[in-house]
């Protein structure tokens, strides 16, 4: 299947507003990369009205810290949703996840906790990891401040996000906890393999680059034999088995579907529920563009009902196909 005319009219778009002299971000430094990207954010407009919204400064490794953002959008809500946004670990933040996360908590219900992890290359592996995994503990200990009570905890992230939110969930399974009703993976970095069939497809050559994904794996860990540790490619785990029951969404035309994919299959076959959809004719960061694209509002309202529910269903394989 081609791209949709929804996402071809958003990148001839991109094209025209960066001129023809525009580099690629590959060519970019990360300062410059995060100046030519920070104009995204006005495409999304603003979220629905919260009940109650607080900024945490939480402490990081060597004298540093990072800040979470906490949405409430109502009274006793259903659950809580730790969400690590995506931007291969160097670019992006919460201020460029805002709508998103409220459109996320007002449909779903839940408090949404916007993690803004500290970046590569100024702060590479392990790093985003450390403080997404502080960021997960600090919202377990105050569940009850924040929800009213000991609600179910999901943990969620978009590409680097996605690949942050797998990790931290193997490290809750071998500390015994915090205990997480499940883990939503969207598009997520699970390897750092470039020979899977999805990064050579030239239909996929969109957006996110083979060249792009390895600028992004150069800053957020160099050492290559390092880029098989479990906690920086989660799809070399031993074992994926006693996880949180997992929902995977993965888009047709992304670099990074084969390993996302491969994911959900070695879940499903470690015992782990799985649910997984491949949404049809989508780029990589398409769930991300919130009120740009339509897909983007059918995968959110995927997400929500399913955290709003509490769970996920498992009766989709790692073939099924949403359509428009």
């Amino acid at each position: 299947m081609a791209l949709d005319a929804a996402t071809l009219g958003f990148l001839n778009g991109m094209a025209v507003a960066a001129g023809a002299d525009a580099k690629p971000l590959w060519e970019l430094s990360p300062t410059e990369a995060r100046s030519a990207s920070a104009g995204m954010t006005d495409l999304y407009g603003e979220g629905p009205l919260m009940q109650h919204t607080e900024e945490v400064t939480l402490e990081a490794a060597e004298g540093t810290n990072f800040t979470i953002r906490v949405h409430v959008p109502r009274t006793a809500p259903s659950a809580v949703l730790v969400y690590l946004h995506g931007g291969g670990w160097v670019l992006g933040d919460i201020d460029g996840y805002d709508t998103l996360a409220r459109q996320l908590g007002a449909k779903s219900g839940a408090v949404v906790v916007l993690v803004n992890y500290r970046k590569a290359p100024e702060h590479p592996f392990p790093a985003p990891v450390e403080d997404a995994w502080t960021a997960l503990q600090w919202t377990a200990d105050n569940l009850e401040r924040i929800a009213g009570s000991q609600v179910p905890l999901f943990v969620a992230g978009d590409s680097a996000g996605g690949n942050l939110a797998a990790v931290v969930a193997l490290r809750a399974r071998e500390n015994e906890g915090p205990e997480l009703a499940g883990q939503i993976l969207i598009c997520p970095a699970t390897d750092a393999d470039f020979s899977r069939r999805s990064f050579t497809e030239a239909e996929n050559q969109v957006f996110l680059t083979p060249e792009l994904m390895r600028w992004f794996w150069d800053h957020y860990v160099p050492s290559e034999a390092e880029r098989m540790h479990s906690e920086v490619a989660p799809l070399r785990a031993l074992s994926l088995a006693k996880l949180p029951p997992a929902l995977v969404i993965t888009a047709e035309h992304d670099i990074l579907r084969d390993e996302g994919e491969a994911y959900a299959d070695r879940l499903r076959e470690a015992g782990v529920p799985v649910e997984h959809h491949r949404w049809p004719g989508q780029i990589h960061p398409f769930f991300s563009l919130v009120n740009v694209l339509p897909a983007s509002a059918e995968a959110i309202d995927l997400v929500a009902d399913r955290v709003r529910a509490g769970s996920f269903s498992p009766t989709a394989t790692s073939t099924s196909v949403r359509h428009a």
